[in-house]
């Protein structure tokens, strides 16, 4: 018996993942709206004013009393006067007058309509003289009203949810010049091993390159983090004590490739249950069945298996909660369904996240093409994929047409 779950399902994982990351959670720190992309939002936001804050032309054309038009046919308007974008001129037009107006620029009283430039004919010359107006033309064309995007004091973005550049244009859009955001987590990775080489350096007989450390910086670089790239544990429990004690004091999550199995070098569930605590050993997954996840010092801790496919699975489906639970993220990570292209085994009892290729088919539904090479060593399928394949639990024949669940990559 151990002290810890073990070889449990992925749901199980999944929330035990949601519980301690939730009692992680980062503190908040205000940073200027031109920094917080990609962070998340730790409160509501407000809008302090409406949106847009004024009446304004959708279009460069003239403005006027929709009442001055006709309703037998054209009519021409007295051109009284210019407003541009920026101030508000002290204009006041009068029935049977129009005034040149751009894109954006404030309506001048009087005036409740629009005419698109290219509609109208100037007569007398550009600034005076007259324009004839097309009939046809609805009342309040081609006018933004005040508040018709965002109305003042609605909430506009909701806390946990992050930042994308069109919610910090929104942002900015209300004037918002500062946004509480979640601290990031810092990360420190090692890969472990004594048979890995740093790419360029020649290779011995049974040594391989290291792939598994620039896999998760970055994977943690799309997250928008600065993970600390640690230099390779050795297969030596003393040393790597040393390693892991030190960055587990100084860092919020260490993640780990390798040496998290069962086999004579694998020494980290070990370390891990001496000198922090073990939540969960092995998960029922395909690929990536040893993930070790646990808490060493002040550090959340998370081994991952040493096959890169499995390093790719792993952080993606159960390394990614750990950093959203940390920065309190709400709001859930994009799924799709899709119809599978192709036909496909599955002989086992476990969950699998399979490599495939996500596309749209000719008739508008998205499709997903299984990758042939489904091992946890075959990082070119990993590299020839953009999505995973969400088989559950249980062996199954899967048909072309069948629909299933996806995860970008």
């Amino acid at each position: 018996m151990t002290g810890y779950p073990t070889r449990i399902d992925f749901a199980a994982a999944a929330e035990i993942i949601r519980d301690v990351a939730a009692n992680r959670m980062l503190k908040a720190e205000r940073v200027p709206v031109t920094r917080a992309g990609g962070r998340v939002l730790a409160e509501d936001v407000v809008s302090p004013v409406a949106l847009p804050p004024f009446d304004n032309s959708r279009m460069d054309g003239f403005a006027f009393a929709h009442a001055s038009l006709s309703k037998d046919g054209p009519t021409v308007l007295r051109l009284a006067g210019e407003q541009f974008a920026g101030r508000l001129q002290n204009l006041d037009v009068g029935a049977g007058e129009c005034v040149r107006i751009t894109t954006g620029a404030p309506l001048p009283r009087g005036t409740d309509t629009v005419a698109i430039k290219e509609d109208c004919v100037e007569e007398g010359g550009s600034g005076s003289g007259s324009v004839r107006v097309p009939s046809g033309i609805a009342p309040g064309a081609d006018v933004r009203r005040r508040g018709e995007d965002v109305s003042a004091g609605v909430r506009v973005l909701e806390e946990g949810y992050l930042l994308t550049p069109a919610r910090v244009s929104l942002a900015a859009a209300l004037g918002v010049a500062s946004l509480a955001v979640t601290q990031r987590p810092t990360v420190a990775v090692f890969t472990t091993g004594d048979e890995l080489v740093e790419p360029g350096l020649p290779l011995a007989p049974g040594q391989i390159y290291n792939s598994n450390r620039d896999l998760l910086m970055a994977l943690l670089r799309a997250e928008g983090l600065e993970p600390t790239a640690w230099p390779t544990l050795p297969d030596d429990p003393e040393r790597m004590e040393t390693m892991l004690t030190d960055a587990a004091a100084a860092f919020d999550v260490v993640i780990t490739c390798g040496g998290v199995s069962a086999g004579e070098k694998d020494h980290l569930p070990g370390l891990l249950a001496t000198h922090g605590r073990i939540h969960f050993w092995k998960v029922r997954m395909k690929p990536g069945m040893p993930v070790l996840f646990g808490e060493m010092d002040r550090a959340l801790f998370l081994g991952l298996p040493g096959n890169p496919v499995s390093v790719l699975a792993t952080f993606l489906t159960l390394g990614r909660g750990v950093l959203d639970g940390m920065q309190r993220r709400r709001e859930p990570r994009p799924h799709w369904k899709a119809v599978l292209a192709a036909p496909w085994r599955k002989t086992h009892e476990r969950l699998e996240f399979l490599r495939g290729q996500l596309a749209s088919a000719p008739d508008g539904r998205l499709q997903v093409t299984p990758n042939a090479a489904d091992a946890s060593h075959q990082l070119r399928a990993a590299a020839d994929s953009n999505a995973l394949i969400v088989l559950p639990e249980g062996a199954h024949d899967y048909r072309a047409g069948d629909v299933v669940d996806v995860i970008g990559c």
